[in-house]
């Protein structure tokens, strides 16, 4: 029986990628609805349950890159097995996965539910302020093992080019967190009233209900993947293999969370005005990122089961204009921000006169470099699919560590410019290291990167070997 033909690895590029992206961000902007819903609720409490909550998102940021980078591990591995064809490896790395994510989701959630006391106070948390701190963080440690695992059912359904499912499942969650969150925060009759970990259960179910659906969907072999029970058995192999290529991208993204941590600490120094600014202006941003962020996540899809194929030169076309893509995308959206950053910063604060000025300040230097952002993140989605992991870090230690950091203390500390040489950090660090991920890619060593064997790629054909992990890579 012929397989069914794969409509990624054939025809218009563009089409592929749109097909892949526009889910993909959707799932990301229903995804971040999570802290925007609580932050709405938890905000009729006062500012020091904001601040509880606050104080507990860097902190996750960091538990979140070590299975976001697992999963990108497990992800990279099953898009080529996908354009190899190899159905049996699909299911294989998947369930492989999952096991691995869920067990360093429990290793890191019990550290975490056990030293949060100790990392609040070591925090200097207020009086006022920690009780509700406490209990959010705990509930949110606990439910670690959901998020982690529906990092996993995400990335597994966007390697095999069906993206659209994840939208629904995170937009159904979503619509009941924003009916569990004032039933567990404030209480309703026989619900007690939660408080600020009110919101931390409400989402510890949501997530629940999701990772439960992508793990049924799984296990039952529905859209296109089949975990058995014997692919949940440790094969140690598999998981070195994993661990590997997932490590680096673990610490790429803990390095951009500490890299925006010390980024704040700097910042501070300049007063509230100039916090509130970046404030705002970071709000923007993370708006921006987000299809870059998509677009990134369709071109790795394609790219890795247009290598696992063995078609190279269909996987470089696509990183060409997956590159051309991203850099005019967030230039167009960087035109109206650098035009109107007043109005735009005006949405947030409209009453702040000061805060405007000083947010549109901020925009107005960072909004015109956008368009190589776009183009960094659409490469490094290039260099990831092949499985170049530990060249995506090095690029990003270079970006936070080596360029904008040191140039935004430098240009606020020991020039005239003063915090605009701060806001100045961003865009210089965003042209150079575009520029850096270019010549890395125009090399060509990505090309050479082989996660599969030759028998893999040319039959699609499994061996013992190659499941218990015996073969040499």
């Amino acid at each position: 029986m012929t397989p069914p033909k794969n409509k990624l690895l054939e025809g218009p590029i563009l089409r592929s990628l749109l097909t892949l992206a526009i889910p993909i961000v959707a799932a990301n902007v229903l995804q971040s609805g999570y802290q925007i819903i609580d932050a709405f609720w938890v905000g009729r409490l006062g500012g020091a349950a904001i601040a509880a909550v606050s104080l507990s998102f860097p902190v996750m940021f960091l538990m979140f890159a070590v299975g976001a980078g697992l999963s990108m591990a497990g992800s990279t591995l099953i898009a080529q097995y996908v354009g190899a064809r190899n159905e049996r490896m699909v299911g294989h790395v998947a369930g492989q996965t999952i096991l691995m994510v869920v067990l360093a989701s429990l290793v890191l959630g019990a550290i975490g539910y056990f030293t949060a006391p100790a990392l609040l106070r070591l925090m200097g948390v207020a009086p006022d302020v920690y009780a509700g701190a406490l209990g959010f963080m705990r509930v949110s440690f606990i439910g670690l093992v959901f998020n982690f695992t529906f990092f996993v059912f995400n990335a597994i359904m966007r390697s095999l080019g069906r993206a659209t499912l994840p939208v629904w499942i995170v937009g159904g969650t979503v619509v009941l967190n924003f009916g569990l969150d004032p039933l567990l925060i404030f209480g309703w009759g026989p619900v007690p009233a939660y408080g600020v970990m009110g919101a931390a259960i409400a989402t510890f179910i949501t997530q629940g209900i999701a990772a439960i659906i992508g793990v049924v969907i799984l296990r039952r072999g529905m859209h296109g993947v089949h975990v058995r029970r014997a692919d949940l058995v440790p094969d140690l192999g598999y998981v070195k293999r994993a661990f590997f290529l997932g490590f680096p991208a673990s610490i790429e993204m803990s390095a951009r969370a500490l890299g925006l941590m010390m980024m704040t600490f700097l910042i501070t120094s300049f007063g509230t005005l100039t916090l509130a600014a970046y404030g705002v202006g970071s709000n923007v941003v993370g708006v921006v990122i987000i299809p870059a962020m998509g677009l990134s996540m369709a071109i790795s899809t394609l790219v890795g089961q247009n290598i696992g194929a063995g078609d190279i030169e269909r996987a470089a076309r696509i990183g060409r204009l997956g590159g051309l893509l991203g850099f005019v995308s967030l230039s167009v959206l960087g035109l109206p921000v650098f035009l109107f950053p007043a109005s735009i910063v005006a949405f947030f604060v409209p009453d702040d006169p000061a805060v405007i000025a000083a947010g549109a300040e901020y925009l107005r230097i960072v909004a015109p470099a956008w368009g190589f952002l776009g183009l960094q993140f659409a490469l490094t989605g290039v260099l990831r699919a092949s499985g170049n992991m530990v060249m995506t870090m090095v690029l990003t230690l270079v970006s936070q560590w080596v360029l904008q950091f040191p140039l935004a203390y430098v240009l606020s500390k020991h020039t005239t410019l003063g915090v605009e040489g701060i806001w100045w950090a961003f865009p210089i660090a965003n042209v150079v290291i575009a520029l850096i991920t270019i010549g890395v890619y125009a090399k060509g060593d990505w090309k050479k990167k082989r996660l599969l064997d030759e028998e893999e790629v040319l039959t699609g054909k499994v061996t013992d070997e190659i499941l218990t992990g015996e073969v040499p890579r």
